[in-house]
């Protein structure tokens, strides 16, 4: 059965995030905001530090947010680039609405219950990266496009047996609107999904061409997967990715489409997507020049921040690491240890452990000098002091995280604070 999808319900279901009453499921937040609605919360405008709310707590910075939404619009526009963001970083369709609000296409996506979010909160364009088998969700699928003829939905395409689950399911489900695909063209031996040769995605394409329910509507793939990347392999296989989408518009696989889809790019190769999508040649229809980087949006303090393109173009701007996890020291029990009251359940841990930033103590915020996070238990951050590190139990301890995906998907309610620690708004996620 469809959901009610359209624009308007999307506002509508936005606006209710606000009606939501605070309790016992969102942590971090003040105890005597219990029973609030979200809106009205955000109405009294607390200070992170001073008015209530318990550690740990993540907070999103206001302004760093705002700013790299802007960047990425700017830079999307400048190359020529069509933008859709993938959501699976913040499941946050408050932060869904902002993106588009900046220029973005869609949202990119990786499942399907990642779709049906994003449908329930209005978006009208989206991308799967991934090739959908899944019975029960491509009939919901089905029923989404043909309740909502505004609805464009493109998912990937890997193998031949694929195309023949995706057509037999949507077949069953009497599918009168088509499911637009791209083959997926893999990074290299070895490489995560998609297919490994050219000869091999022909015979996708062959097979998606003959069925009733699926449409050929271009070609994808992510360039983070390219083994040992360096900068010469990730352009050579995204020129390989190109020509691909030229062969198959010379062989007429793209007949009676309007526009066709090449689509790459994740956050840590979107320059080198920039420059080879800017050789595309002139095609039987337009091109869609789809890029999808998702961890922008709040960047961070360890693994984007070491790859993000605008290390190798600084002329084009820079991201800003928008999440600090604030935590308080609970146990200092000599002068080389301390531990905090934060631990797995609240940080990132994937990639690298937090990094101390600052020490607040009476209002005075300070750097943490001396201060290390050598380990994380469920619930305690292990610190390795030095002498030079000034740090006693009560003392709030701000951490930089490293991967937004794993950082999100911790905390249902992220106040979002400006730089005096004012709480200007409250972003729900849904994992």
């Amino acid at each position: 059965m469809a959901l009610d999808t359209g624009p308007a319900h999307g506002t509508e279901a936005l606006a209710r995030l606000a009606e939501e009453h605070v309790d016992h499921r969102f942590k971090g937040l003040p105890p005597d905001a219990y029973g609030l609605t979200v809106a009205e919360l955000a109405g009294q405008r607390r200070n992170l530090f001073t008015d209530g709310f318990t550690t740990p707590v993540l907070a999103l910075s206001a302004e760093r947010l705002e700013h790299n939404l802007k960047l990425m619009e700017t830079y999307s526009a400048r190359h020529g680039l069509a933008f859709a963001p993938h959501g699976k970083t913040s499941m946050a369709p408050q932060l869904f609405q902002r993106q588009i609000e900046h220029g973005a296409w869609g949202i990119t996506l990786a499942v399907p219950h990642q779709v049906r979010v994003a449908r329930a909160f209005g978006v009208q364009r989206v991308f799967l990266a991934n090739e959908l088998v899944d019975a029960a969700a491509l009939r919901w699928i089905s029923s989404e496009l043909d309740a909502d003829p505004d609805f464009r939905f493109v998912c990937y395409a890997d193998s031949v047996r694929g195309v023949a689950l995706m057509d037999a399911a949507l077949t069953e489900a009497s599918a009168s609107r088509p499911v637009d695909v791209v083959v997926e063209l893999a990074a290299g031996e070895g490489a995560r999904t998609g297919v490994r040769t050219e000869a091999e995605c022909a015979a996708v394409a062959d097979a998606v061409a003959g069925a009733r329910t699926l449409r050929l509507a271009g070609v994808a793939g992510y360039e983070g997967e390219v083994p040992d990347a360096d900068p010469e392999k990730v352009h050579a296989w995204l020129r390989r990715l190109v020509a691909l989408a030229v062969d198959f518009d010379k062989a007429g696989r793209f007949e009676g489409l309007e526009e066709i889809v090449l689509s790459a790019g994740g956050s840590a190769w979107f320059d080198a997507v920039a420059d080879v999508f800017a050789e595309v040649p002139a095609l039987s229809v337009p091109v869609l020049k789809l890029l999808r980087s998702g961890a922008y949006v709040s960047h961070d303090d360890g693994h984007y921040r070491e790859l993000t393109p605008f290390n190798r173009v600084p002329g084009e701007g820079a991201l800003e690491p928008a999440f600090r996890l604030w935590s308080q020291v609970v146990s200092r029990p000599s002068p080389a240890q301390a531990f905090t009251n934060a631990g797995k359940r609240d940080a990132a841990y994937d990639l690298h452990l937090p990094f101390a930033q600052v020490v607040r103590r009476d209002g005075v915020e300070r750097p943490a000098t001396g201060i290390e996070v050598t380990g994380l238990s469920d619930q305690h951050a292990w610190l390795r002091t030095t002498a030079q590190a000034d740090l006693e139990v009560g003392d709030w301890l701000g951490t930089g995280l490293s991967h937004p995906c794993t950082s999100f998907d911790k905390w249902q309610l992220i106040p979002v604070a400006e730089a005096d620690g004012t709480v200007v708004d409250y972003i729900r996620t849904f994992f």
